[in-house]
């Protein structure tokens, strides 16, 4: 887990500000300043934070939902900003987020399988057979039957819902998924199947995590390592193994405070 897949580079996103009077001069509000952080290959990196904290503002950025005010992200070495559109088409296809609620990221009026099977017809990706026959495996990977490829999302449970929004999100095959909040809509006796289900299919894709969260046991069962927000800046990154044998800044210990038992597993 050396090698560097993805890097943010003094990474800013800033808003304007509402003028209160007339002739008031503008303000900025920086969701996200000055960040750097690199990602490995292979782990799974937890980006944790108080709401507000820009957590979800860097979700957003890597997936290009959101532009930067300032600052670069790489992916492989290559710099977004200078991808050409087949560049940021890929780039997209390689880094694919899970939301956290699953009903609202899918179409309550398609079918399971015309959800999946879409996103290989907008890339082109294999015969129509072979896209049928993607989606069937993609089900069965995240422990779903294929017969669901004819439910609705309203006909399904919740967990069952988020098996299909990771099955969406995998479909392409990316090197990175970003689970935004991915477990925090579920009970939790379904969130510890589905975070099962995703240390799963990381060893059977080949996957990276920045797994975002409010949940720090959640966090602490999860994830290799640790980047604490604050405000929109980086406090600090460690080990999560090594959170005992480490010191940190006033606010990762105020933080982790905040619950009883911050490194129980699930």
């Amino acid at each position: 887990m050396d090698k560097t897949i993805l890097r943010l580079e003094n990474l800013t996103k800033a808003y304007q500000k509402p003028r209160t009077k007339l002739f008031q001069s503008k303000k900025s509000f920086f969701a996200v300043n000055d960040v750097s952080l690199e990602v490995y290959k292979g782990e799974s990196l937890g980006i944790v934070g108080e709401s507000g904290s820009g957590k979800t503002t860097i979700a957003k950025m890597i997936m290009d939902l959101v532009h930067p005010t300032s600052g670069e992200i790489f992916f492989e070495n290559k710099k977004f900003s200078e991808l050409d559109l087949k560049g940021r088409q890929e780039w997209r296809r390689h880094i694919q987020i899970v939301f956290q609620d699953p009903y609202g990221s899918l179409n309550p009026k398609k079918t399971i399988g015309w959800t999946l099977q879409e996103p290989l017809d907008i890339h082109h990706i294999g015969t129509l057979k072979e896209r049928e026959e993607a989606v069937l495996k993609i089900l069965e990977d995240v422990g779903l039957p294929g017969s669901y490829i004819h439910h609705l999302p309203h006909e399904l449970s919740g967990g069952q819902r988020q098996r299909v929004a990771i099955a969406a999100a995998l479909i392409l095959k990316p090197q990175i998924l970003l689970v935004d909040e991915g477990v925090s809509a579920l009970d939790v006796s379904i969130q510890a199947s589905i975070l099962n289900l995703l240390k799963d299919l990381q060893d059977l894709y080949n996957l990276t995590y920045i797994f975002i969260s409010h949940d720090l046991n959640v966090i602490q069962y999860f994830c290799d390592r640790v980047a604490v927000l604050y405000n929109g800046e980086l406090q600090e990154v460690f080990q999560t193994e090594n959170f005992d044998k480490e010191k940190h800044c006033a606010y990762t210990k105020k933080l982790f405070a905040s619950v009883a038992d911050p490194l129980t597993k699930i």
